[in-house]
């Protein structure tokens, strides 16, 4: 592996100042990081993607490290998260892009290719993976259904809860907008065309929770995700971590074949 410096900079995306590390030349591939994480999450991809040829971007998504933390909290919904990629995608004069998304990283990836799939050639998601969006039941109700008022994000909802622990942001409302089910009624139904591959361990909460586990092994995920790979490991939650050198080979050789 090169120990080249990874380099750092600011551009202009979407209204802010984004920071992104990158490094090496050729294919573009975002690698989009999840709560509460930096882009030096992807450390080890990042090296290792760019030794193969390709042009690797790490951003620090809107809100968290050296990117813009803006003040109206309506500035962090879902549109808003996907259109700093396609700003960064323009900054870089590409485009399409290869996508790796993690944790709230994947929710981003998986709706920047459901609004713009024309900018995406291929999709790598750890962790998380694409639900239909219920007509019904929001996402926070159906959380705290599941997982009790002691789920994190139900915690969050308490007022001065979140603000204890992330003082310096305000991470009660960011975490609403996030999880923000109205604005996506016009997707209602749609499916994920870009070709896919999801990747999750197999000790994960999430993956042992409220049916995910069928569900990634089922029918409904195939198609609701058209082109999928599933690939089940043995890890938790932070994999790209835990198994760097395994999942960043399953990342290569999906963008590989891709090409």
């Amino acid at each position: 592996m090169s120990i080249a410096a990874i380099e750092h900079r600011r551009v202009r995306s979407n209204g802010i100042w984004m920071h992104i590390a990158e490094k090496g030349e050729g294919p573009l591939v975002l690698l989009i990081h999840g709560f509460p994480q930096l882009w030096s999450s992807w450390n080890y991809q990042i090296h290792h993607l760019a030794d193969h040829g390709f042009h690797v971007v790490a951003p620090d998504m809107r809100g968290y490290g050296d990117s813009d933390c803006p003040e109206d909290p309506a500035t962090f919904s879902l549109l808003h998260l996907v259109g700093d990629l396609i700003g960064l995608l323009d900054d870089l004069g590409q485009k399409q892009a290869y996508v790796v998304g993690h944790d709230w990283g994947a929710q981003v990836a998986w709706h920047l290719c459901l609004f713009r799939p024309d900018r995406v050639k291929a999709l790598v998601n750890l962790s998380v993976p694409f639900w239909p969006r219920s007509p019904t039941i929001q996402p926070i109700h159906f959380k705290t259904q599941i997982f009790g008022q002691g789920f994190y994000i139900h915690q969050f909802q308490e007022a001065g809860r979140a603000e204890k622990s992330f003082s310096k942001y305000d991470t009660l409302t960011i975490l609403k907008k996030f999880l923000n089910w109205e604005l996506l009624g016009a997707w209602q139904g749609a499916k994920i065309t870009v070709p896919t591959k999801f990747i999750v361990g197999d000790k994960d909460t999430g993956f042992q929770s409220f049916g995910t586990k069928d569900y990634i092994k089922g029918e409904e995920f195939r198609t609701l995700v058209t082109d999928l790979d599933v690939v089940v490991i043995d890890g938790h939650h932070y994999i790209q971590q835990e198994k760097a050198e395994q999942v960043t080979n399953e990342i290569l050789s999906f963008f590989i074949t891709n090409k």
